[in-house]
């Protein structure tokens, strides 16, 4: 810093308060230590920044293995919003149950270099209480221990959405291929179908408890009889769609034409499909910047004020589904 005072012809506190952001350093001034800062490749020195103020502007986010589960698109939206804040984000991959990845998580904590953390897996019930003072914790609420779905994430209410859409269009008669029951998600997508299809008064061929699997919907479809008078089927997701579809097309029938088919997740090659696939988008990097935000709050950084009501799951209509021809 001094030998950047010298170059600039200024005193190392001016360019102390550059440093700082200072608002009110004279236009002049900024650009000579600017200047100054360029010539000689200077770079803080964060390690000793950090003694002296206990800040280190950096946040750490976990995440489970790769090879586990991959929280891209909420990691996405999560370090979107630590980089507005001003904050530069670590992640770190933890290996491990929720209590091997807590010790590894204190050990984060007590290491000095960040001042919070934000873990998208779960940890254990006293995380909070063991690292208080050591650095700010924030766990994400959307996954259990074996990184299923549960929360905001396991909103099925969509499902109602879509039935009521494809009733009004004509469909009377309806078949659920679900995702594996271990999952709250795919358990709260069957019970919502099976609500909506006796609130509405429909029918329904029943529900096939696949395993989220291509196979599944093919299952599915191929077991159903040829007068079922099935004409629209609810997915769990998209690959159990794409399933269907393909399920459909080997016995001859026409999608949309014949039948009606939905998925879920906004898988992007759902888009060129053919035909385009009806499903419903999850923002998960809305998830990453909620729980990001909360995280900023706590270790007293600022951000702007949030969109209001900004959606979790959206449906987005295309060409997969269309009124009966019958």
């Amino acid at each position: 810093m001094h030998q950047v005072a010298r170059l600039a012809g200024l005193s190392h506190q001016t360019v102390s308060r550059y440093l700082q952001n200072n608002d009110a350093l004279k236009a002049a001034n900024r650009q000579r230590v600017e200047a100054a800062i360029q010539e000689l490749g200077y770079r803080p020195n964060l390690v000793a920044r950090s003694m002296r103020t206990r800040r280190t502007g950096r946040l750490a986010i976990l995440i489970p293995p790769p090879s586990s589960y991959s929280p891209t698109r909420m990691l996405a939206g999560a370090v979107q919003m630590a980089h507005a804040a001003g904050y530069a984000s670590e992640v770190v991959s933890l290996e491990g149950g929720a209590e091997a990845r807590t010790q590894r998580m204190l050990e984060l904590a007590d290491s000095g270099q960040v001042e919070g953390i934000l873990s998208l897996a779960p940890l254990a019930p006293t995380s909070e209480e063991a690292v208080a003072g050591r650095a700010a914790l924030v766990v994400s609420g959307d996954y259990d221990d074996d990184m299923r779905a549960i929360g905001e994430l396991a909103d099925s209410s969509p499902v109602a959405d879509l039935i009521e859409q494809l009733a009004a269009q004509g469909h009377r008669r309806f078949l659920h291929v679900a995702g594996s029951q271990q999952f709250a998600s795919a358990r709260g997508r069957k019970q919502v179908y099976l609500d909506t299809i006796e609130r509405l008064g429909l029918e329904s061929a029943g529900v096939y408890d696949g395993d989220w699997s291509a196979e599944s919907g093919i299952e599915a479809i191929t077991q159903l009889p040829n007068n079922s008078g099935v004409t629209a089927v609810i997915a769990g997701n998209d690959l159990v769609a794409a399933g269907v579809i393909r399920g459909a097309l080997n016995r001859g029938w026409q999608v949309p034409g014949d039948i009606t088919v939905t998925g879920w997740d906004n898988n992007p090659l759902g888009a060129y499909l053919n035909p385009t696939l009806t499903t419903v988008d999850v923002n998960h990097e809305e998830l990453g910047r909620r729980a990001m935000r909360r995280l900023v709050t706590a270790v007293g950084g600022s951000l702007p004020e949030p969109a209001a009501n900004t959606p979790l799951n959206t449906i987005v209509w295309r060409d997969s589904t269309n009124t009966p021809r019958w």
